[in-house]
């Protein structure tokens, strides 16, 4: 809409105050398919994809930080007033945006490099994205007074506009977003695919998603179900994104929390099992990363400045757990009835 404005046809609906048209639909619902398709055939198309859109985020992020170098005003940087609660709203959406980073872990079984580079790279890859955002930030903060912020519908690309004085820099910083939201939904597919393969091969969900294409070897399954997903999400308006976003936001961190008492429990009871990236200390880290956890995880609950809307966002994160409650019973019945069924000797 920045950059090719024009009016939206074909009235759907209604959702929390806002229309869906068609022709808005039809954007979401055909780039799934085109990012569907290219996750179908194979990682490698995907990955060349994500390599170029991201080179092109990070030359224009850094253009933004340039001109806020040499043309921000920096008297714009005062503390802004509502200060716990404002920032306490950011903070839930956090885990959402660094969602992107599991994909490295997921994807390492198709990745030929040392376990320990790629432990490297995760890492590596966390700290980057913390300064990149940090730098956008100080050029959106810098391009834009607290009065143009609080008037401004787009405000990274108002921010560039102002930096530079053309009303193109401001659709390059649109463009550059729209490789974000290309890379970030690539990450997604790529990620998500891995993840509900390696649960259905666990027997955790159907074994439907454990479908492996034998000539591009992808989790295809789990692609079209993601895609499927894509297609019809858009349906749901702009206010679902907020919706999805903050009630995903607790997942992750429940993902986390999980993962940090899993790291814990095996280096106990396995002690001896095969640990190709080890860390210093892993007890403190392990530790520590329980309680921030826990400490996230309060920051959605009732009564805080940042806690999760009803219903909409409530109405999520239940139906969310019901339905691995389903699964967890599902599942596990399956898992013990195969295990009973007896095994005939070849004869």
């Amino acid at each position: 809409d920045y950059v090719i404005p024009f009016q939206h046809q074909g009235l759907l609906w209604n959702i929390a105050g806002w229309d869906v048209y068609l022709t808005w639909v039809l954007i979401g619902s055909v780039g799934s398919i085109i990012l569907t398709s290219l996750n179908y055939f194979g990682v490698k198309p995907a990955a060349i994809m994500q390599t170029v859109f991201t080179i092109f985020i990070v030359g224009v992020g850094l253009l933004l930080v340039f001109g806020a170098g040499f043309n921000g005003n920096f008297n714009n940087l005062q503390p802004f007033e509502n200060g716990v609660g404002g920032t306490m709203s950011v903070l839930m959406m956090i885990p959402f945006l660094f969602v992107g980073f599991d994909v490295i872990p997921q994807i390492a079984e198709e990745v030929k490099a040392p376990a320990k580079k790629i432990g490297g790279i995760l890492i590596f890859s966390i700290i980057a994205s913390v300064i990149f955002y940090l730098l956008i930030v100080f050029g959106v903060s810098t391009g834009l007074s607290p009065q143009a912020l609080t008037t401004s519908s787009l405000a990274t690309a108002d921010a560039m506009v102002n930096l530079f004085g053309h009303s193109g820099f401001g659709i390059l910083l649109v463009l550059g977003g729209v490789a974000g939201i290309i890379t970030s939904w690539n990450a997604f597919i790529i990620g998500g695919s891995r993840i509900l393969y390696a649960m259905a091969k666990n027997k955790m969900i159907p074994q439907w998603f454990a479908y492996i294409h034998p000539k591009f070897k992808t989790p295809t399954h789990g692609i079209l179900f993601l895609g499927v997903l894509a297609f019809v999400a858009p349906l749901l308006g702009r206010p679902a994104l907020q919706w999805i976003v903050n009630a995903g936001g607790i997942g992750v961190v429940l993902g986390y929390l999980l993962v940090a008492i899993s790291f814990l429990k095996l280096r106990k009871t396995q002690p001896e099992l095969e640990r190709p990236y080890r860390i210093k200390n892993g007890k403190a880290v392990g530790i520590i990363a329980i309680v921030l956890s826990v400490l996230f995880l309060i920051i959605y609950l009732p009564g805080m400045p940042s806690s999760l809307a009803w219903p909409s966002e409530w109405l999520i994160v239940l139906v969310w757990y019901f339905i691995a409650f389903v699964l967890y019973f599902t599942q596990k019945r399956n898992v013990v009835s195969s295990e009973q069924v007896p095994v005939q000797e070849d004869r």
